[in-house]
């Protein structure tokens, strides 16, 4: 992992923006970024010239050679400076400045983790067979936390440290899935707000198709019939402290 870019400055907010071949979505993407705030651009392989268009467009460059939604999400939260860090798709189908209120929340002390429930804005913003997926994953979620939650979307927030201390080791798609799943054991607070879901620029790596989210199922399958791990639920148990 080697940081292109970077601000002496420490931000008010880090926000990681894991990148695979977004070149096309970057520049709104970015321009939606709340003033004071740092993108941490996580490119993880892009052949489109991503990277090169986000160091243009001021955003801090994080290269992750190896391949996997988790591991660019973990690559961002480790080169992440701020005290609050929040993870947003790179695609242009989540605005990055939605995320005021997640940490406004955060900040407040009224949740330790904010996710965004997605709600479709348009057609093909959700396909049927990601949504179905979504679906599955969060009844199992219920059965394994206890935790009522409608979605497992990729825009969330919380505070960086005690995010480190959770010990995520997922590093395919089963990372967010796991955040919320040691976040819930370590009894943190989790919340959801609903949040405009938009079609995608270009083509899904994940779960455009049924092959991608079928592959997305198992792997977060694993992460609910894992065990965990007890450094990283001692380390958070009992919510995040302030």
């Amino acid at each position: 992992m080697k940081a292109v870019t970077f601000s002496p400055t420490t931000p008010a907010v880090d926000v990681v923006l894991p990148c695979l071949d977004e070149a096309a979505a970057l520049p709104w993407v970015i321009g939606r970024v709340p003033p004071g705030w740092r993108a941490l651009v996580v490119d993880n392989g892009s052949t489109d010239g991503s990277a090169e268009v986000a160091r243009g467009l001021g955003a801090t460059v994080v290269h992750e050679p190896r391949r996997g939604f988790g591991a660019a999400c973990h690559a961002g939260l480790t080169a992440a400076t701020a005290g609050i860090v929040c993870f947003c798709d790179c695609d242009g189908s989540l605005d990055p400045a939605l995320l005021v209120p997640f940490v406004h929340e955060v900040r407040a002390g009224t949740a330790d983790l904010v996710l965004g429930r997605r709600r479709a804005q348009g057609r093909g913003a959700w396909p049927a067979h990601a949504r179905a997926g979504n679906l599955v994953l969060t009844r199992l979620l219920r059965r394994r936390t206890g935790l009522r939650l409608h979605d497992l979307g990729p825009l969330r927030a919380a505070r960086r440290e005690p995010l480190l201390a959770l010990g995520l080791t997922d590093r395919r798609s089963g990372y967010p899935l796991e955040m919320v799943v040691r976040a819930a054991d370590a009894g943190w607070r989790v919340t959801e707000r609903d949040v405009p879901y938009l079609p995608r620029t270009g083509t899904s790596k994940v779960t455009g198709t049924w092959r991608g989210t079928w592959q997305t199922i198992r792997d977060m399958k694993q992460v609910l019939t894992a065990p965990t791990a007890a450094d990283g639920a001692s380390v958070a148990e009992g919510g995040v402290g302030r």
